[in-house]
């Protein structure tokens, strides 16, 4: 979503660089760069007024004219205080003393509160919370039925008394919905409320009456990421008719300019404490305000690529493959099918590499990556038998053809997928065995338990193995071409011709 104010952002700073000393000009050139940003952002005039002001006057005090680096400092005052109208701190939920804990949805229909509701239900059950999902919305046509599948897909309960579609008391719903949570043991009631095209008396006196029947401990409003400024008239209406306790945008991962995000906090005062960014019941992501603002700013949200990693891998078998390397056991496609699938978990790969630093300039690329490669990859490794999983040595001619078909592949595809495969596994061995660096490459040092022999610049001993099963690499080894000891040194002539371009050896 933050794309367009991104790359804006990035040239902006690009022209900075290099500077010894930032002049007046340079800062109000600066300033009025980012305002256009942010204006074409769809950032609420207030809001970039604000943000601007403080920015010149911090860019024009001491600590960018005494800075070594000034245009490094101008950056890291932009990057405070987008963490500032974001919201500053991560605001966590607050759950009550004694359960339940209620949680009152609000918003305008179409903002997408009920499917929010599911992925909240989620992100609590996986706290080790036992939510249950309120049908409180009796108007919207199959809201109740919606809810009751959004709530199934989320793997947890709900209560819906009423049929909807015009039919029930929501308060009377609301109300009873606690009961129920303490008769049932639900320590998280969340209560899905009726929404409107606009705001009007009847949405505000029913969300009113509800929040009087339930007192909620939290009132989230949900709001719509992709409507831009009309986001803060949504929100300061809310805050002044219910009272907000917290914001939660969804469709985060729309291709909207993203001012709703900057606008709301500074707008309402209410923090903004989730985000929605994607359509799995799981693709929901807590709001920080640092790592919002680093993503903007093209540095990167590293924290929460970890965070993802370490709830897409499991620790057990983290574990028993460390130990498996560490013994020098031959990794297998098993395990790299393991390890795939949890890389699947985590969302799409362009997505992931985004969470790098720096990789704005690379963004093009990264929207032309296929998640379907994967899928592909997995349909390969499960054609396979175990025993050409665990040894890829036994596939012969006849083997691939079989794995191909079974796939709906190429076999020029199985070829590929193990070429690849045998390239990794020498690779981990060569990095196992020599400690982490790259003997033979120049540059690198050499590595610990290298013969002087190995130091020099003769040619590495030549091995004879078994005939391979791809015929390609067969009529290499018919024709005397073989591959060196896996203990013997490494050098650049052995490196994939995409390496040796890399280190300048290549056309």
């Amino acid at each position: 979503m933050f794309n367009s104010l991104s790359d804006r952002l990035t040239a902006t700073f690009k022209g900075l660089r290099g500077k010894g000393r930032l002049s007046e000009a340079d800062i109000d050139e600066t300033v009025r760069e980012i305002r256009r940003a942010l204006l074409e952002a769809d950032v609420s005039l207030p809001v970039v007024r604000t943000f601007t002001t403080r920015v010149k006057e911090r860019a024009m005090g001491e600590e960018v004219s005494a800075s070594l680096n000034p245009a490094q400092q101008v950056v890291k005052i932009v990057n405070e205080e987008l963490i500032v109208i974001l919201g500053g701190e991560t605001r966590n939920l607050r759950l009550a003393k004694k359960p339940p804990t209620v949680i009152m949805l609000l918003g305008l229909q179409g903002a997408g509160k009920t499917t929010l509701a599911g992925k909240l239900a989620k992100y609590l059950a996986n706290q080790g919370h036992t939510p249950v999902l309120v049908a409180a919305d009796l108007q919207r046509p199959n809201a109740v039925n919606q809810l009751q599948i959004v709530a199934e897909r989320a793997g947890v309960p709900s209560y819906a008394p009423e049929p909807g579609n015009g039919v029930g008391d929501p308060v009377k719903v609301a109300r009873d919905s606690l009961a129920e949570a303490e008769r049932s043991l639900y320590d998280v009631v969340i209560i899905d409320t009726a929404g409107r095209l606009a705001i009007d008396e009847e949405l505000m006196g029913q969300a009113k009456a509800i929040r009087d029947a339930v007192e909620p401990d939290e009132l989230l409003l949900v709001i719509d990421a992709m409507i831009g400024q009309d986001a803060v008239q949504t929100a300061a209406a809310f805050q002044d008719g219910v009272g907000v306790d917290g914001v939660v945008l969804t469709k985060l991962d729309g291709d909207a300019r993203g001012g709703a995000a900057l606008s709301v906090r500074e707008a309402t005062g209410a923090p903004i404490m989730f985000a929605s960014v994607g359509e799995k019941v799981e693709d929901l992501e807590v709001f920080h305000p640092d790592r919002m603002a680093s993503r903007i700013l093209d540095m990167g949200d590293v924290l929460t690529l970890i965070e993802q990693a370490e709830r897409a891998f499991d620790a057990d078998q983290a574990q028993r493959m460390a130990d498996k390397v560490a013994r020098g056991d031959a990794f297998t496609l098993e395990e790299f099918l393991e390890q795939m699938q949890a890389v699947k978990k985590m969302g799409s790969l362009g997505k992931l590499l985004g969470m790098l630093p720096g990789m704005a300039e690379a963004r093009k690329q990264l929207e032309q990556i296929d998640d379907r490669e994967l899928d592909r990859v997995a349909a390969i490794i499960h054609s396979m038998t175990p025993q050409e999983r665990r040894d890829t040595k036994v596939l012969n001619g006849s083997r691939r053809a079989r794995i191909a078909k079974g796939a709906g592949v190429q076999v020029s595809d199985v070829n590929n997928l193990v070429d690849r495969f045998t390239e990794a596994q020498k690779m981990m061995k060569r990095m196992r065995s020599g400690g982490g660096g790259m003997p033979g490459v120049p540059g690198m040092p050499p590595m610990p338990g290298m013969s002087k022999k190995a130091k020099g610049k003769g040619k590495p001993p030549k091995a004879k193995k078994g005939r391979s099963g791809n015929p390609a690499k067969r009529a290499q080894q018919d024709a005397g071409v073989t591959e060196q000891q896996p203990d013997a040194p490494f050098t650049p002539d052995q490196l994939p011709d995409e390496f040796t371009k890399l280190l300048g050896g290549g056309n």
